[in-house]
């Protein structure tokens, strides 16, 4: 590992974030973020020691903050927090996603805001670079006042209690410091309320969501366009001056994609001068739907960078004379954009069931249900379906969770984000999505298989040869969902893309005309 990135003064990027959480760049602590981060905490040592009244640090928590705590006790305060607060229940959450938590932690506590020690942070870095990951569990935070249960969760093994995952294998935070000779963390005042009060967790399942919600739209501009092939449709309305006219970036850039892929295909050119005026939405309004979703993702993208080079925990200290008890530890900027994102990955299920429909009508030339003898075979009757239960199920997940808000700690957190769940809810939606792109793959493959021996581009053969690698075609019934099955490990993996985006290179095809539309 040669890259490496500097917590706290450097500019976190999704990418990079990323890339640390699958040890590609290694986060350090530089000597400029080290100064900050103990001048910070001198100044909590200060207010302690001459007793200035600061909320969190000598006075109870949420409606008990008038409630003063002596010095003597400003220690056993902060522990009874973390326990106290680690309330979370279901499944715990991806361990790619806890990471993400413990980094995106270290870069806001080592800005020097926080009143964090350097021992501490010290220990949380050595559970990122070594992969001991804590386990959190899924529910239990409404977004504001920060995600405190996750996070109480997640810093649960500093003091020895809770659990841990490493090298695939669950054990008790007690039994892992033991083997790796190390003793329990003693918080210092104010560092349990630093380490549990921020958005980390939304933050994190949004960092996660930006990577997989971009790969989806890669993959819809590409399967869609294997199935405008499969269907003979037209590529003029992906003419780059239709969309100077209302030009919306995602919808430029989605027209492009798509001119790209079908340009000089042989499937495209031999209907050129048919009688069909126009087709269909699905095929025909792609840049505007794909594209509708690409600015969503583009927003997304935005403010979690924004978020993730932010300070969100509360107070914040600037000096033992000047202490701030603010908001930003409030999700509501992050769960909008988050329920905004549920909407636009969902649209791009919604589109694809609607292709996956017109393919299996037997309309411009295709058999009906894709079969070539349909009635003893039902062909591609029924995975459909599946792609329309999985359609409505993503549209009951749509309802906003951030347009709900229900008060805490007796009234004092009186309005919340309630944005976990709009991240957690993200994921569930792409979940759906990644499985009814496979079967929009299934027809699209089927359906160009009776263009031949006409050709489509190089791109959407090589992808069409992908796909015949893993699911041959059908001549007959057989058990579907194991090509289903067989497709969505190549949506999910990424090599379908990787196959679309070598051979782009190979032939000099610029698919991509707008880096604004990377994560790096």
């Amino acid at each position: 590992m040669d890259k490496s990135f500097n917590y706290g003064t450097g500019h976190l990027t999704i990418g990079t974030c990323l890339d640390i959480a699958s040890g590609k760049v290694k986060g350090i602590i530089g000597t400029a973020a080290h100064a900050n981060i103990r001048s910070s905490w001198l100044e909590v040592a200060k207010i302690v020691e001459r007793e200035i009244p600061v909320y969190g640090i000598n006075t109870g928590f949420g409606p008990l903050c008038n409630t003063h705590i002596p010095e003597k006790d400003t220690c056993t305060l902060q522990y009874n927090l973390l326990k106290s607060h680690s309330v979370g229940v279901g499944k715990p959450i991806p361990t790619e996603i806890a990471k993400l938590m413990l980094i995106t932690k270290v870069h806001a506590l080592a800005q020097g805001y926080s009143g964090i020690s350097p021992a501490t942070l010290d220990r949380i870095i050595w559970h990122i670079d070594n992969d001991v990951i804590p386990i959190v569990p899924e529910k239990g935070s409404v977004g504001a006042s920060g995600d405190l249960a996750p996070l109480a969760h997640l810093f649960l093994p500093l003091i020895g209690l809770g659990e841990v995952e490493e090298k695939g294998k669950v054990l008790s935070a007690a039994a892992m410091l033991k083997a790796h000779g190390l003793e329990p963390i003693i918080l210092g005042p104010k560092e349990g309320l630093a380490l549990i009060n921020g958005t980390q967790f939304i933050l994190s399942f949004a960092v996660k969501a930006v990577q997989r919600l971009l790969q989806a739209l890669q993959t819809a501009d590409l399967v869609g366009a294997m199935s405008l092939e499969g269907l003979m449709g037209s590529a003029r309305p992906f003419d780059p001056r239709l969309h100077n006219i209302r030009p919306y970036k995602g919808n430029k850039f989605v027209a492009h994609r798509l001119f790209a892929l079908l340009e000089h295909s042989e499937i495209l050119n031999s209907h050129a001068d048919c009688d069909r005026v126009q087709d269909p939405y699905s095929l025909r309004c792609m840049p505007q739907v794909h594209g509708a979703s690409r600015n969503a993702w583009l927003h997304l993208k935005e403010l979690t960078e924004i978020e993730l080079n932010s300070v969100t925990d509360n107070p914040i200290v600037f000096n033992a004379d000047d202490t701030i008890s603010g908001g930003n530890f409030h999700g509501q900027p992050l769960a909008l954009p988050l329920d905004y994102a549920t909407v636009a990955a969902a649209e791009l299920g919604n589109i694809a069931d609607r292709r996956c429909y017109l393919m299996s009508e037997g309309r411009y030339g295709l058999p009906k249900l894709l079969t070539p003898d349909a009635g003893l075979n039902s062909g591609l009757m029924i995975p459909q379906y599946t792609t329309a239960a999985l359609v409505t199920e993503n549209k009951t997940m749509c309802f906003p969770a951030s347009a709900d808000s229900v008060p805490t700690s007796l009234g004092q957190e009186d309005h919340v984000s309630m944005g976990s769940i709009s991240g957690r809810k993200l994921h569930m939606v792409l979940d759906n999505l990644e499985y009814i792109q496979a079967i929009e793959l299934l027809y699209a493959a089927q359906a160009m298989d009776f263009r031949r021996p006409l050709k489509s581009t190089p791109i959407l053969e090589a992808c069409h040869n992908h796909v015949r690698e893993y699911v041959s075609f059908i001549k007959e019934d057989r058990l579907f969902a194991d090509d289903i099955k067989q497709l969505h490990k190549i949506v999910t993996d990424g090599s379908l893309l990787a196959t679309a985006n070598s051979i782009a290179t190979k032939n000099d095809i610029k698919l991509d005309n707008d880096d604004e539309f990377g994560i790096y």
